[in-house]
């Protein structure tokens, strides 16, 4: 994955990769593409302002992800409660303490090709995810100031 100039190891979708537009809701598998950064989500209770050019808001306990491929919100930031199937974002582990949302299947979303494909921390013990891209939180530190909303995000 490269990020602008920037590279670095990453984790991927436990069942490896695919093309952007053969991808599946739910293949755990991360999809191939070029994209650009929309903006970041953070906990602020866990972290301080990330300081970065990329527009970053602060996560809270009831924001979700929906990732219901018949929902009109699908591929979406939501509310809890929330009727359909989502993706809580306010995590008990770190992962999610910071999200970078790229431009996957958003505009507009296309029913079942995939939701929720972010950036995130990686796991401590490295393990893959179920599509999107992790980095280690350090790598994370070092990249969010020199992001900005529209950089180009390249998934090879």
């Amino acid at each position: 994955m490269t990020l602008g100039h920037w590279a670095a190891p990453f984790g991927l979708g436990r069942d490896g990769t695919i093309s952007a537009c053969e991808g599946r809701e739910g293949d755990a598998k991360t999809p191939l593409g070029s994209y650009v950064l929309r903006f970041g989500l953070y906990r602020a209770d866990r972290l301080p302002d990330p300081a970065s050019p990329l527009t970053m808001h602060p996560l809270h306990k009831d924001d979700a992800w929906c990732d219901a491929p018949n929902d009109p919100a699908y591929n979406r930031f939501v509310k809890r409660p929330y009727a359909g199937s989502h993706e809580v974002l306010w995590r008990e582990d770190s992962v999610y303490d910071v999200i970078l949302v790229m431009s996957h299947n958003d505009s507009p979303p296309v029913a079942g090709l995939g939701s929720a494909v972010f950036i995130h921390c990686r796991q401590p013990d490295h393990r893959p995810t179920l599509g999107c891209l992790a980095l280690a939180a350090p790598d994370m530190w070092t990249l969010l100031p020199n992001l900005k909303s529209g950089l180009s995000v390249e998934v090879i």
